[in-house]
């Protein structure tokens, strides 16, 4: 039990003025009637606190190796500059990112592409923001049994990455005896090589605002939490500006909160814990956040792009949208033009890669939906990039942040990048992840130094632990890169 008058929500919020250095620990642990352990406990957890005084933060994802990342950490820290490698920043059409002690990018280079202006795309990032909310006027007109039923009629799934029913997900909370709710954004996109819901909170943040305000008016809600990734500052002062400017939004108690850097506040769980003051530690499920979530109250969490698209399916109906369903893809990589791409739901990556410009070199792998989805050769570059055919081929759509690898990419590498990532991402919690994924890239590593494939041969088995002993889907997905290249790639483990 906690301390009389302890106010542990204020946490986070406290811990980020300063970070964790020990006189702002005390400070915090006295100003809130939290024990210091406490207080420690939640700022050794987020990176963003617990290196308050990194000068420079180099992105050493998957796209970024793949153009130097490393030569430039290497750069910076032989010019005296106290500067990490740290996990994608969300910026893969832009390799490679720097933030700053101040988390802004030093010297970005201009953004990804996207399509051209079409009023037929759902989302169309290229489109001119709307500001009479008439898709939230309906919805209040006709009532919540009629937005459940459009919703349910599109076939929309969720577009975090687990790809969940998203009409199912509305009712479960809508049918709660308990009346106080909550509607939280998952805009925590921290899944490697994807950077769709950046681009809609920056060219269209009312679509993200009203989709919001609807699922708050559906399910009788007043609260709307937007979690918003720490390192996207430049989306914070977007988001800020287009609230203040929707008078729609008036009725609507809408509060953004900053990440502090957790790849695992992206599993919902983890972020209430987050929200909550805690560390971001996945809970067990049962029971559903939509039954007991955010301070026990039965919560609604959507993704950005999810919510998105709801204006397009209350303005033109469900049916409509069931037959024109795209998907934000990210791509990045060795391409010529990567970004975010609206393409309907199902394009082959060939057809993906002819938009984004063609391939540079040789194509030899890809990724279809982030980290957690693995590798897949060329040979499966005409399977549809949806949810059921990429499961069929042991893959999985995810995030849709995809990655194009060319022939000068050795595998065994590209998978020591990818498990070095799910290694320092995860949050510990649990055995089997915290031990295995650090077990995995230690035998990679060990093999590339050495060239013995006897090192890969416990792969298998931890593998096995991670997958069945995993409470959220990072440990269960985590040997996916490495497992999936020693399949399709075997000559470069030889």
């Amino acid at each position: 039990m906690l301390p009389t008058g302890a106010q542990r929500q204020a946490l986070l919020d406290a811990l980020s003025e300063k970070g964790r250095t020990p006189e702002n620990i005390l400070a915090v642990a006295k100003q809130l009637n939290l024990p210091t352990a406490v207080v420690e406990g939640v700022a050794s957890f987020y990176t963003l606190l617990r290196e308050p005084d990194l000068e420079a933060r180099v992105c050493i994802g998957l796209s970024c190796q793949m153009q130097g990342a490393q030569a430039k950490l290497d750069t910076l820290v032989a010019a005296g500059v106290n500067a990490h490698g740290v996990s994608c920043l969300g910026q893969c059409d832009r390799p490679v990112p720097v933030l700053d002690h101040n988390l802004d990018l030093q010297d970005p280079g201009p953004r990804g592409a996207i399509m051209p202006k079409n009023e037929e795309l759902p989302i169309n990032l290229a489109g001119t923001e709307d500001h009479t909310y008439a898709a939230l006027a309906m919805c209040k007109k006709q009532g919540p049994a009629w937005v459940l039923d459009e919703l349910e009629a599109s076939g929309l799934r969720g577009r975090g990455g687990a790809g969940f029913p998203t009409a199912f997900k509305w009712r479960a909370v809508a049918g709660q005896a308990v009346t106080e709710r909550t509607v939280i954004c998952n805009a925590d996109e921290g899944e490697p090589a994807t950077f769709k819901d950046r681009e809609i909170m920056m060219r269209r943040p009312h679509l993200l605002l009203e989709g919001l305000a609807i699922a708050a008016q559906t399910i009788a809600s007043r609260e709307v939490i937007i979690y918003l990734r720490g390192e996207f500052r430049e989306c914070h002062h977007i988001l800020s500006d287009a609230i203040d400017a929707a008078p729609q939004l008036a009725p609507y108690n809408f509060r953004i909160v900053e990440g502090h850097g957790a790849y695992i506040c992206g599993e919902e769980t983890a972020l209430i814990e987050a929200l909550e003051g805690r560390r971001g530690e996945p809970r067990i499920k049962p029971p559903f956040p939509t039954e007991v979530g955010y301070l026990g109250l039965p919560t609604l969490m959507n993704n950005v792009e999810t919510l998105a698209n709801l204006p397009a399916i209350l303005n033109r109906g469900g049916e409509w949208y069931a037959k024109h369903q795209t998907k934000l893809y990210s791509i990045s990589g060795h391409v010529h033009i990567p970004g975010v791409y609206e393409l309907p739901i199902g394009v082959t990556m060939n057809a993906l890669i002819a938009t984004a410009g063609g391939p540079i070199g040789t194509p030899k792998a890809f990724i279809p939906g982030g980290a957690s989805a693995g590798f897949l050769p060329m040979s499966a570059a005409d399977i549809p990039l949806d949810f059921e055919n990429l499961a069929k081929a042991d893959s999985m759509l995810g995030s849709a942040g995809v990655v194009l690898l060319n022939d000068t990419v050795d595998m065994a590498e590209a998978s020591a990048w990818q498990a070095h990532f799910f290694a320092v991402e995860s949050c510990g919690q649990c055995g089997p992840c915290r031990i295995g994924t650090r077990m995995v890239s230690q035998a990679i590593n060990r093999y590339r130094d050495s060239g013995d494939n006897a090192e890969l041969t416990p792969i298998e088995d931890i593998a096995w632990e991670m997958k069945e002993g995993s409470i959220c889907g990072l440990g269960i997905a985590a040997s996916a890169p490495i497992e999936s290249a020693m399949k399709h790639f075997p000559r470069d483990f030889a």
